[in-house]
């Protein structure tokens, strides 16, 4: 309950007006970029990602374990999508603790909540009005990484076509529009972890775990995704959203994994901001002691959460027909076929050779795991494949040999392991020097989703 005194004139009581939620959300987006950190990050955003690209991108090593890092000397929209990868799994964890972690903690720490409650005369207005401050600064923050990084892309190494997870290769202004896309999808579960950071800044006082839940619940799903799990419960982790754009760019686009991994963040997001709201609006605002909800954290915050995973752990594995880890042998053999039908086009045209198309190549794999002696499905860098593929005019059929490590969220690395005028150097000698070899090792992706 809040205390509040109405004063009196001569001539009756005078009814005190409550500040409309515009003004309140003015005064708490001032108070946010007023502060010193909040300044310094929004700063950070907006000109370190230019500055890593374009620096990245001028060098000889290139980040090739990290997805499209190989291809960042190519074009400029490779740049944005490897700060992306970096950003779903530190940054944007980071940026919403420091943002909405804090938002309602602040005032319990400085002891502000009942000059507050005067000004405002609403609760429920105050709740909105930090909450919405909290989501344009964070907005502001995505924003940054995402413009400046393509920016510093751009100016580096120019608007050149992109080469996709399955070897096709994607016009500019394709790959742009993706790249916005994939940002995008990374604003759902970036959302999530921020209602997460209000309701432990609501819940936990001044207590310093309600700034570091976002970061603790992103660690969790991280280590949840490295698990061997089902696909039903990979799927059903808000955190997973932050990797499913790697579907964006195959052709067709593997956007069911992408769509679900959306809805679970949009709604982890609603019932974490719910939660938060419930727990704010019950508050005794008079007890200038309060710390924390205590139990009430746990009843109104925890327990609501497992009930929407456990619901939609259910839902994914009704309406998803995959089982399993998702990483079958029949799926491995027909990406890695894809990707190297591409690829040897790209190479093809590199060494200035006959044009072939996908279809005269009849391009095929045989992958086995652990030398056949294990099961033949599941995460591990242990896939040997053989590539084979035929040329027009020529009877016989040529083979590569590819290790492929496969990670549990489907992408998978495969290193060229012969023969050498194929895939067995990095370097192809072309008509104008030597030239990056597309076969050597390159990236791919394997839908965890059955398409048939």
């Amino acid at each position: 309950m809040t205390a509040t005194t109405t004063p009196v004139t001569a001539t009756g009581p005078v009814v005190a007006r409550r500040v409309p939620v515009s003004r309140a959300y003015r005064f708490e987006l001032v108070k946010l970029v007023s502060q010193w950190r909040i300044r310094l990050v929004v700063l950070a955003c907006w000109i370190a990602p230019a500055l890593f690209v374009a620096g990245v991108s001028q060098q000889s090593t290139l980040p090739s374990d990290t997805l499209f890092g190989r291809w960042m000397l190519a074009t400029g929209w490779a740049g944005p999508l490897v700060v992306l990868g970096f950003a779903g799994t530190w940054a944007l964890p980071l940026l919403t603790s420091v943002v909405a972690g804090d938002v309602f903690a602040s005032e319990d720490r400085l002891g502000t909540w009942r000059h507050l409650l005067v000004a405002v005369r609403s609760p429920r207005r105050i709740f909105l009005a930090k909450s919405l401050a909290s989501l344009t600064v964070i907005l502001l923050l995505v924003a940054g990484l995402a413009a400046s990084s393509a920016a510093g892309g751009l100016v580096a190494v120019g608007n050149q076509p992109l080469v996709g997870l399955d070897g096709h290769l994607l016009a500019p202004g394709d790959a742009a529009g993706r790249v916005l896309l994939a940002w995008l999808c990374a604003l759902a579960p970036t959302l999530a972890l921020a209602a997460i950071g209000l309701l432990g800044s609501v819940a936990l006082g001044r207590s310093s775990m309600g700034l570091l839940l976002p970061v603790l619940v992103a660690l969790a799903m991280q280590v949840a995704q490295m698990l061997p799990l089902p696909v039903a419960v990979r799927l059903a982790l808000p955190g997973y959203a932050f990797i499913a754009w790697n579907g964006l760019f195959t052709n067709p686009a593997q956007l069911a994994p992408l769509l679900i991994g959306v809805a679970v963040s949009l709604a982890w997001a609603a019932l974490a901001t719910a939660l938060a709201y419930l727990l704010f609006v019950r508050r005794d605002f008079t007890n200038p002691a309060y710390d924390g909800s205590g139990r009430r954290a746990i009843t109104v915050g925890v327990l609501p959460l497992a009930a929407l995973t456990a619901v939609t752990v259910g839902a994914v594995a009704v309406a998803t027909p995959s089982t399993g880890s998702g990483i079958e042998q029949g799926k491995v053999q027909k990406s890695l076929a894809t990707v190297f039908a591409h690829l040897y086009r790209l190479q093809t045209e590199q060494l200035h050779r006959p044009a072939v198309t996908e279809a005269q190549l009849r391009t095929s794999a045989a992958c086995t795991k652990s030398d056949g002696q294990a099961a033949q499905e599941g995460a591990g860098n242990d896939w040997r494949c053989v590539v084979s593929w035929h040329l027009p005019g020529v009877a016989v059929t040529g083979t590569a040999i590819y290790q492929l490590d496969i990670t549990s969220d489907g992408r998978f690395v495969a290193d060229g392991d012969g023969p050498k005028e194929v895939n067995g150097y990095f370097l192809v000698r072309t008509s104008t020097g030597d030239a990056p070899n597309p076969l050597w090792q390159f990236d791919g992706n394997v839908d965890l989703l059955d398409t048939h």
